[in-house]
């Protein structure tokens, strides 16, 4: 018995979710439209609404319904210290786990020159204005421990020590090749209490 073409869309569109398989795509689809009719329009509804209204602040780059995000806009940040990531789960992760009281900056990815991500492609020239015009007495560089992750480090640690900020990187309590929102918060806490200058 072939699957009703609706169904199908679903079962496919549910794929884009990340480490959503064909079997778990399927599972979803039909457990909606079997047991959770009203979850699955409640779904689509935020989704929708999400898409629409969920932007970029213009400040730190991370996910926002309004031109600055909260941290940014708030008043009791340290303007100083700033903190760069590759992701907006990444924030999420670091404030979770820490008492960091800085802003951010969130690249929205890391340099990859073999898949064609470039500087300019992960917003390093803002990056650069920020360093340049804004009062910042440390950068914590929070990417992830991978290869890419760390030529990125290594790429923001030339523009802050062209600037003469001190750069500091989160410490090596995360595994090489882990990502921030896949660890727990205790390993995140540590690394980044124990960062180091670069």
């Amino acid at each position: 018995m072939s699957t009703p073409p609706l169904i199908g869309q679903l079962i496919e569109a549910l794929r884009c979710l990340p480490g959503v398989g064909p079997k778990s795509a399927q599972r979803m689809a039909y457990h909606m439209l079997e047991r959770d009719r009203e979850g699955a329009r409640q779904l689509a509804e935020v989704l929708n609404e999400a898409v629409d209204k969920v932007g970029h602040c213009q400040q730190c780059r991370t996910l926002s319904e309004t031109a600055l995000c909260n941290l940014c806009a708030s008043q009791k940040r340290e303007r100083s210290l700033l903190c760069v990531v590759e992701s907006p789960i990444d924030v999420q992760a670091i404030m979770q786990a820490t008492d960091y009281r800085g802003l951010f900056f969130v690249l929205m990815g890391h340099l990859s020159p073999l898949d064609g991500i470039g500087p300019e492609d992960i917003g390093m020239d803002l990056l650069a204005e920020r360093i340049r015009n804004d009062d910042i007495h440390e950068i914590i560089l929070a990417t992830n421990p991978t290869v890419e992750g760390e030529a990125t480090a290594f790429y923001i640690s030339d523009l802050a020590r062209e600037a003469d900020i001190p750069c500091t990187r989160i410490a090596h309590g995360v595994p090489l090749g882990g990502e921030l929102e896949y660890i727990d918060k205790g390993t995140i806490a540590h690394a980044f209490s124990g960062r180091r200058k670069l």
